[in-house]
């Protein structure tokens, strides 16, 4: 049975620690243990250390991969100026990930993100289906994200506004909110 994978990406206004996106790092841990309470919800990219001198891009992430951003970001990779915030985990269904995203303390997140977070010209997210046996890996989070912006929804990387099943057949959702 497939698995949706699910990756976020945004560019922060100012670098872990700064005082301007304290408020989306004070939320974050809270923001992941609901993650892993959603009913849906499989699993998450997790440093395998807790190594906090180091940066995501030299953390061990285990079957996830080497950490790797999409060609959009323009941040630093040391912990002085990383200014990258994102996501890769897993699912048993668009609902599920989509009733985690629009909900709760996620979207109350959400409503600030204009506050902490650089305007986008490119995907926040995206989404795709996996294998069972597979677990994504941040390099293809990174490809999914350029493959939609470069061309739009498609079965291999989606969005909530034109989704897709498991099979690659559009994907008709329950009216939301979902932006």
């Amino acid at each position: 049975m497939a698995r949706l994978a699910f990756t976020t990406f945004a560019i922060m206004k100012a670098p872990y620690g700064d005082p301007q996106v304290h408020g989306f790092e004070a939320l974050t841990p809270a923001v992941f243990r609901r993650a892993e309470e959603a009913e849906g919800f499989i699993d998450r990219a997790r440093e395998l250390d807790d190594q906090n001198h180091l940066t995501n891009f030299e953390r061990d992430w285990g079957a996830w991969g080497p950490f790797a951003v999409p060609r959009f970001y323009d941040g630093g990779h040391d912990t002085a100026s990383d200014t990258r915030a994102s996501t890769l985990s897993l699912w048993r269904s668009v609902e599920a990930v989509r009733a985690f995203a629009y909900g709760g303390l996620h979207q109350r997140a959400l409503h600030q993100r204009q506050k902490w977070f650089r305007e986008p010209e490119w995907p926040t997210f995206a989404m795709w289906w996996v294998d069972d046996d597979r677990v994504p890996r941040w390099a293809d989070a990174a490809e999914r994200l350029e493959h939609l912006h470069d061309n739009g929804p498609t079965p291999f990387a989606f969005d909530f506004r034109k989704p897709f099943d498991a099979n690659g057949n559009p994907l008709v959702l329950a009216a939301s909110t979902a932006a």
